[in-house]
């Protein structure tokens, strides 16, 4: 790899800009009231985000047709460089009709707000079925990822877009850490190895233990939860990102790892989602990172270790981010710790599994998790959240 004054080149080899200058912002402004509109959805908004800190590197806008088939049967941009999943801004026919290429698309918000810039470049139709057997391995609407492409429009809008301004996030303004703060505050503390890890979950034992496993082997850990648009079962990003910080508090050693927000939505892809989530986080100036048990995954819909899978079937060098796997653990009766299959000597019935999926299941019974599957402040706060009264933590 060709040397690149952080730990690690963003994919692509450029950290992508898009945040509009303040003086492309008035010209922009000035126009504001004679452009076409479309509005868009939490989803396109966090894609639009995401494409403008260079999140998305080197994607500069939404994906022109040739990108978007590739991207859809090989996992590869129309150039070869390896892209797993289609970021598309789409839109019914009728809203696309007056919508003429080589001009300029004003992109809302759904309050009405002009938060950003489209140059049309293409408009083109697309295959809702190929995408969501390619994408997802499924046509079931009942699969999240595949509802939303069967229920969004049937064009796709492409071009390179402009982020009128850099808003800070309402919610976790202290922890919106961009691509190249990132990078920054990776330099300045000499970290030349920086693993991140993916959850749309409430933090429990597991993942604690697999963090850890490899902060002994990296410099620091970068601790990146998802807070942009998921599944109404999922637990609210506000909630999870308090349960972060109590463990920060009590559990982790603070000068060697960092908490930041991930604004992307998540799109329930599984193994093609866990590439996207390795280059993204390479984007953010991760060199390694972490894929557990059914990363990015739903229901029944792919194999436990599907999303480790799908990595060998690249090039380490076309990734260019280090893939850390690791077995399913539970907590060892016989041991009194954390363990995968690898380090107990336990049998099956002395294991206690534990899965984002069974704490929410138990949350929705008003169920508190036990000691083995989460920390007790952390269990405390979920109580105080959910409105679960502490007995049921006995």
């Amino acid at each position: 790899m060709s040397y690149h004054p952080d730990a690690i080149a963003p994919h692509g080899g450029e950290l992508i800009n898009r945040v509009a200058s303040s003086e492309q912002r008035e010209v922009f402004l000035s126009k504001a009231d004679f452009l076409p509109r479309v509005t868009l959805d939490e989803r396109a908004i966090s894609d639009l985000e995401m494409i403008a800190i260079g999140g998305f590197s080197p994607l500069i806008g939404f994906m022109n047709q040739a990108d978007y088939d590739r991207v859809v049967t090989e996992m590869r941009l129309a150039n070869g460089l390896v892209w797993s999943i289609p970021i598309t801004l789409s839109v019914t026919e009728e809203n696309a009709a007056p919508l003429q290429p080589g001009g300029l698309v004003r992109l809302d918000n759904p309050n009405g707000e002009f938060i950003g810039v489209l140059e049309l470049s293409e408009k083109y139709s697309y295959d809702k079925k190929r995408e969501a057997i390619n994408v997802y391995r499924t046509d079931d609407v009942k699969h999240p990822g595949v509802q939303v492409v069967y229920n969004q429009g049937s064009v796709n809008l492409a071009g390179d877009i402009w982020l009128l301004e850099r808003d800070s996030h309402p919610q976790f303004p202290s922890y919106q850490i961009d691509p190249a703060p990132s990078r920054q505050m990776f330099r300045e503390k000499g970290w030349k190895t920086i693993v991140g890890f993916q959850t749309r979950n409430p933090i429990h034992r597991a993942h604690e233990y697999i963090q850890k496993c490899a902060l002994e082997t990296v410099d620091g850990l970068f601790l990146h939860p998802l807070v942009g648009a998921t599944k109404e079962d999922d637990i609210a990003a506000d909630v999870r990102m308090r349960c972060y910080e109590i463990l920060m508090k009590h559990y982790y050693p603070l000068d060697r790892v960092i908490l930041a927000i991930n604004p992307a939505a998540m799109r329930y892809a599984g193994p093609r989602e866990a590439i996207f989530h390795a280059l993204v986080r390479k984007n953010y100036g991760c060199t390694h990172f972490i894929v557990g048990r059914d990363h990015a995954g739903v229901g029944d819909y792919y194999g436990t270790y599907d999303s480790q899978y799908i990595f060998d079937e690249f090039a380490p060098e076309e990734l260019g981010i280090v893939p850390m796997k690791f077995e399913h653990a539970f907590y060892c009766t016989r041991t009194k710790q954390m363990a995968t299959t690898k380090t107990s000597p336990s049998r099956p019935e002395e294991r206690v599994h534990l899965s984002g999926t069974k704490v929410r299941e138990m949350l929705r019974r008003g169920e508190l998790p036990p000691p083995e599957f989460s920390r007790p402040e952390v269990v405390a706060e979920l109580a105080r959240t959910m409105s679960i009264s502490q007995p049921a933590l006995a």
